[in-house]
């Protein structure tokens, strides 16, 4: 038994799939009945994208970078789009990354890759989106912003922007490798 399932890939990764993208997850969160999608924002410009194509219904986590990620004591998203989007009913995480945390402290130290990054890596195999997709599930679920027993949609990408989704089960970090992608909605064709 099997079912034939839409797949889209974008010739080129990057911010101009953006609304490509969410198209695909609104179209396919309708058919599914999906209640939550989790998309990485570091400006809350994706996050903003999201509100105006998701159905209202739909419980939208944003990810954000650590303060501190693009320079030291700075948030990418400022305070003025956090509240903007806060009002509008998004619910946004600020924390370490589930793949980057005390590894990529060793490895700036000591030059050397720890089991979280190593695992990152492995995952940009199928492109950047995939692991930031995989990732930020595990950071809302760490943090009780989704649900381990019920599907959901993540949206990543390369940096900026949105070109990559996957359906799948949430699970904590500690969990990661009961992780299940059930489907690609959409990710690039090359790195």
């Amino acid at each position: 038994m099997y079912k034939d399932i839409t797949c889209r890939y974008f010739e080129k990764p990057g911010p101009n799939n953006t609304q490509d993208t969410l198209e695909a997850v609104s179209r396919r969160a309708s058919q599914l009945g999906i209640k939550t999608v989790v998309v990485a924002t570091s400006s809350g410009k994706t996050a903003f994208e999201a509100l105006d194509v998701l159905d209202p219904q739909i419980k939208i986590v944003a990810v954000t970078h650590i303060t501190g990620f693009a320079k030291p004591n700075f948030q990418e998203l400022s305070e003025e789009n956090r509240k903007a989007l806060e009002s509008k009913g998004v619910a946004i995480f600020t924390g370490q990354h589930a793949f980057g945390g005390i590894g990529r402290s060793v490895r700036n130290k000591f030059g050397t890759y720890q089991v979280d990054e190593i695992i990152a890596n492995a995952l940009k195999t199928f492109g950047q989106g995939t692991k930031v997709a995989i990732e930020i599930a595990m950071m809302a679920a760490d943090a009780g912003m989704v649900r381990t027993d019920e599907d959901a949609i993540a949206i990543g990408g390369l940096g900026k922007g949105a070109d990559t989704a996957l359906l799948l089960q949430p699970v904590n970090t500690m969990n990661f490798f009961d992780l299940v992608v059930k489907e690609i909605i959409c990710k690039p064709a090359t790195k």
